[in-house]
């Protein structure tokens, strides 16, 4: 048992953590004179570990999960959900949801297809929930940093949030709240030709470059707020923020998150900088799903495609379950790290 608590140790630390990176980069900057415990340098030595660290990590799961994506077409995922009724639709829609783009505003279009081709509106919402907030490669991601409790815990419970959320908005009734032309568009159904491994293994290195350019912006623009709330902002501050000492931080870290707009990997450097100065993990979580399923730019996005007073009950019942979410890993905090 010990063996294997050692070699999960190590494959967390090392393989999926890539330690020995960070101990490769800091032992070169020590070479080019510089020091690492002075703010610039562990400025420095954090920016460049994490982009290198995140962007490797993002080049081999996006080719992963793209090549498992291809067997999924939107057509294929359209029958897939067809095939099933009540809460079990909404079930796998959110899990399908995990296999699909990694950011809201690339989930909407798939979104208005699913429900122009005449899937019930919950099961369609449980995926766009879904999609954004919970993927695999955010498991794999959340595992080098918080840990595989965490990242399961945080997949399960968004997850739990999906499917609840379709099912509740199902139950609503609200149909007629999305706009008339989604409502009435039609859907052709091409006939998907079947790839093979060549195909797959060319379109997955084609999604990698394109998500790869997408996503780079904002992992630098998170990587270096990391490194300013790693080095520059001080601890008691954080703490008293969104520590302990304010028992409305999940709130506040839900609500900061609307504006920005980034995927869960531009996202991940900041968690990891606001927990390692103090922050409780619930508020942490929370910010990091208000980032990727609230972001303003993809709600202005959906705004066309549904009404106001639907808008507002997918806001409502988004935000409700985050801070749900983030009290809940505030509770078991000490229990899962």
């Amino acid at each position: 048992m010990e063996i294997l608590k050692s070699a999960w140790d190590f494959f967390q630390k090392e393989i999926l953590g890539m330690r020995w990176l960070d101990r490769l980069i800091g032992s070169f900057l020590e070479l080019c004179g510089l020091d690492l415990d002075s703010r610039i340098g562990g400025s420095i030595r954090f920016f460049i570990y994490d982009i290198v660290k995140i962007m490797a990590l993002l080049g081999v799961l996006i080719l992963i999960i793209s090549y498992i994506q291809s067997f999924f077409p939107p057509e294929r995922t359209k029958k897939i959900l067809g095939r099933f009724h009540g809460i079990w639709a909404n079930i796998i829609a959110a899990l399908l949801g995990t296999v699909t783009p990694f950011c809201s505003c690339s989930s909407i279009p798939l979104f208005i297809g699913f429900t122009s081709a005449g899937l019930p509106l919950g099961v369609t919402f449980s995926f766009l929930i879904s999609s954004p907030m919970v993927d695999l490669g955010s498991l794999v991601l959340l595992m080098s940093i918080f840990g595989w409790k965490v990242a399961v815990a945080y997949v399960i419970l968004g997850l739990v949030i999906a499917v609840a959320g379709g099912t509740l908005i199902e139950r609503l009734r609200l149909e007629n709240h999305v706009e008339e032309y989604v409502r009435n568009g039609h859907v052709i159904d091409v006939p998907q030709e079947e790839l093979h491994f060549k195909a797959r293994i060319k379109y997955a290195w084609q999604q990698v470059v394109s998500t790869a350019k997408k996503v780079a912006p904002f992992v630098l623009i998170g990587v270096g707020i990391g490194a300013v709330i790693h080095n520059w902002i001080p601890q008691d501050f954080i703490v008293n923020v969104l520590g302990d000492n304010n028992p409305f931080g999940v709130v506040l870290a839900t609500l900061a998150g609307v504006p920005m707009y980034a995927d869960i990997f531009g996202t991940i450097p900041i968690a990891e900088a606001l927990l390692a100065k103090g922050a409780l993990l619930g508020v942490v979580l929370s910010f990091m799903m208000g980032v990727t399923t609230l972001s303003l730019p993809s709600m202005i996005m959906l705004r066309k495609a549904v009404k106001l007073k639907l808008l507002g009950i997918f806001i409502a019942i988004c935000t409700i379950g985050i801070i749900i979410v983030g009290y809940f890993f505030n509770v078991i905090q000490y229990f899962v790290i």
